[in-house]
């Protein structure tokens, strides 16, 4: 490290990625030198047609196509690396593309559906793209450090391997943020990831990479992780179907990170898709592997898509609670605008009772998780960086050096915020048992608010090193509760227009307000 500097690190960093692209046959087409804040438009006028066919199919429908030889998997498989290599000339998100093992992987599966007629499992022939700090075998594994650059995966992911045997072909890495902790991606070892919507802002993070290469339509299926927002912030960012399930139940064996083996606040591994089918596609695979029989810590409960709210007795309605606000930040009027249109549609179906939820001490619990997110006083993000000597990032600061939760905790401190994390739970389980309409046979609340329907964010995308606050994410990595995004709308300036008279209550608030 020492020989070549953090900047001559960065610098073989990008070489690397460089080259992978390069090696994309036929070649990754070059992009205008003047580019304009959306590029989302660009892949389609640059590639063929059959290539923007294929990459802008919905997941489920490609493996449904590969599943009765409609296409072949070569045929994807090249489409969608050089997709990707636009995304990363246009967004900068992309660490390693993976042109000779994807192709021989398609090759494989190819000659396996000649000789057998069929497809070799329900992924056949699917490219999926994976954040850089899911390891694969051989590869790079740098999570986000400079200092890091030189570590090498030991084994494949777990969940890596179930999604291999299942017949999808990995071709495609992706960047994050140093730290893994910002709800951006920027790193020193390769630079901004910026949105493919609008570049003067950020895709999202920590999984932004995936964000911006699926905005771009680079991927249809990701794998991103999840500590407070890193799933759902970049498919808010990018229009994107974005699921962040609940602890224990996706694999998390293979992946890198600091603070492997803390178990306080637990991040989690979960698809970023094209589609809401994509997101089920992924959950189904994975848990009907019975992930639980190679990494014990797994929950062994079944995908239950066959248990729909949709299918339950006629004397039963669906009860969405709508949380318009967390009490502490007032989201923009873009937020507000896709919540109302929901709600909206929601209330003309009979089936669905739409009600309030009123925030319950949001802020106490903003104070309990991030006194829980750097237990160690941040010593080994701090170590990681200091490796190289690179720069802190600004929202690596932020989150450290500006947290005012952040401490070296004692052992018996750690209990502290673990109980109160635990109250803190069981109040908030309270609340949501007190919508009960009634009780079962043995005393049971039956009845309750199903779902709530909240913000995913207090804004739409924000400008680069702007994205500060985590209320609305963070809040369900602490209570441990599935968290799904979904795409509703896009920014409108003619309708979307400033609350001038509004008086920001406290400073997150103004900070929010007057971005």
């Amino acid at each position: 490290m020492a020989e070549h500097g953090w900047e001559g690190v960065a610098k073989i960093a990008q070489d690397f990625r460089d080259a992978s692209v390069r090696r994309v046959e036929p070649s990754v087409p070059d992009v205008p030198s003047e580019l304009p804040k959306d590029v989302t438009d660009i892949p389609r006028r640059l590639l063929a047609e059959n290539e923007v066919l294929i990459t802008q199919t919905a997941p489920e429908n490609l493996v449904e196509s590969l599943a009765i030889g409609k296409f072949t998997c070569i045929a994807v498989v090249t489409a969608f690396l050089r997709r990707a290599g636009l995304a990363q000339k246009l967004t900068n998100c992309i660490t390693e593309l993976l042109p000779e093992e994807a192709l021989r992987r398609a090759k494989y599966l190819d000659d396996y559906y000649h000789e057998h007629n069929r497809p070799i499992g329900p992924l056949h022939g699917l490219p999926i793209s994976v954040k850089e700090h899911i390891g694969m075998k051989g590869k790079g594994l740098n999570a986000g450090f400079v200092g890091w650059w030189h570590h090498k995966g030991e084994d494949d992911a777990n969940a890596l391997k179930i999604l291999w045997q299942a017949g999808c072909v990995f071709y495609a890495r992706t960047t994050q943020p140093q730290t893994l902790m910002h709800l951006e991606t920027s790193n020193n070892l390769y630079g901004v990831t910026v949105n493919p919507f609008n570049r003067d802002l950020t895709p999202g993070g920590s999984s932004g990479g995936e964000g911006a290469l699926l905005g771009l339509r680079g991927s249809c299926l990701g794998i991103g992780s999840d500590i407070g927002g890193s799933i759902r912030s970049p498919a808010a960012n990018c229009g994107l179907y974005g699921l962040r399930p609940t602890s224990y139940r996706i694999p998390v064996g293979g992946w890198s990170g600091t603070m492997q083996g803390e178990e306080h606040i637990v991040a989690v591994m979960g698809p970023l898709s094209t589609s809401l089918e994509g997101v089920k596609l992924f959950m189904k695979t994975v848990l009907s592997a019975k992930p639980w029989l190679i990494e014990p810590s797994c929950v062994p409960i079944p995908w239950r898509d066959q248990d729909s709210q949709l299918t339950v007795a006629q004397n039963k309605k669906l009860r969405i609670a709508v949380l318009w606000s967390d009490g502490i930040v007032k989201p923009h009027p873009p937020i507000t605008r896709a919540l109302t249109e929901v709600v909206t549609k929601l209330r003309d179906i009979p089936a669905i009772e739409i009600s309030t939820w009123e925030p319950h001490k949001h802020d106490e619990a903003w104070e309990i998780i991030a006194s829980l997110f750097f237990a160690d006083g941040a010593q080994e993000e701090t170590a990681a960086i200091s490796t190289s000597g690179e720069p802190w990032r600004p929202l690596s600061k932020f989150i450290i050096h500006e947290n005012p939760y952040v401490k070296h905790l004692s052992v018996e401190e750690i209990w502290y915020w673990t109980t109160r994390r635990e109250q803190y739970r069981g109040a908030y389980n309270d609340v949501w048992n007190s919508t009960a309409t009634g009780t079962g046979p043995h005393g049971e609340p039956e009845g309750t608010v199903d779902v709530i329907l909240a913000p995913a964010g207090p804004g739409a995308a924000a400008p680069l090193d702007q994205s500060r606050y985590w209320g609305y994410t963070s809040q369900w990595n602490l209570l441990d509760y599935p968290a799904l995004v979904f795409p509703v709308s896009k920014v409108d300036p003619e309708v979307d227009q400033v609350d001038e008279g509004y008086e920001p209550t406290n400073e997150k608030d103004a900070f929010n307000y007057h971005l």
